[in-house]
């Protein structure tokens, strides 16, 4: 939609969310927690362009890290539990792109994930509060409130074309600790001084950054 973040054409402005940018610190973080990661499930949606291109970056990303990847296809709710079946006993962690189809369905996704004793990387904190077991990305409250300024100054008269396209100043780290004890998961403590949010029995409790 835009040539750049510089550099924009036509009358579009808006917030990057960076989730391509941030593959490789999720892959980091996930093998922090999962030293002897070696075969990754990338789970998305394969009927979205937007979660199709992220999942082949992740995997090419995965695979230049020494990791085999592999990506079930998605493309509805039914799908999601006999893709699950299928990687059975074949992933040692779970890579999960969310968007539409995966949001509605984050707590089937992190319940199975959760049986199948598979570790599981996400996007946003919400998926950690339904089970899953980490997240790493901006904080998407923040990111509304932004948004809403740009959405006032377009109203005031301002063309979208004239107003910079912004970028997360922040990340957020969220970790369940109920989830990684059932998973038989010990968090190092120089992920648990940095997480934000560490999720414990359905309760968010603030950590340093």
């Amino acid at each position: 939609m835009i040539a750049s973040l510089a550099r924009r054409d036509g009358n579009v402005t808006g917030i990057s969310i960076q989730q391509s940018e941030l593959i490789g610190k999720r892959l980091a973080l996930l093998r922090e927690v999962v030293p002897h990661l070696r075969r990754l499930v990338i789970v998305a949606n394969a009927g979205y362009a937007m979660p199709v291109l992220e999942a082949q970056e992740a995997k090419a990303t995965a695979q230049a890290l020494g990791l085999e990847a592999a990506r079930p296809e998605i493309w509805r709710s039914e799908d999601i539990t006999p893709a699950f079946e299928a990687i059975r006993g074949k992933a040692d962690a779970l890579y999960v792109i969310s968007d539409p189809l995966i949001a509605a369905n984050r707590t089937l996704v992190t319940t199975l994930a959760l049986s199948a004793r598979l570790p599981t990387m996400l996007s946003y904190g919400d998926y950690v509060a339904a089970g899953g077991l980490m997240s790493y990305g901006p904080n998407f409250a923040n990111l509304f409130r932004r948004a809403a300024d740009m959405v006032d100054k377009i109203l005031r008269g301002t063309k979208p074309g004239d107003i910079p396209v912004e970028q997360p100043g922040k990340f957020e780290l969220a970790i369940n600790l109920e989830t990684a004890k059932a998973l038989g998961i010990t968090v190092p403590v120089s992920l648990l001084a940095t997480a934000v949010t560490v999720r414990s029995n359905g309760l968010g409790s603030q950590a340093s950054e």
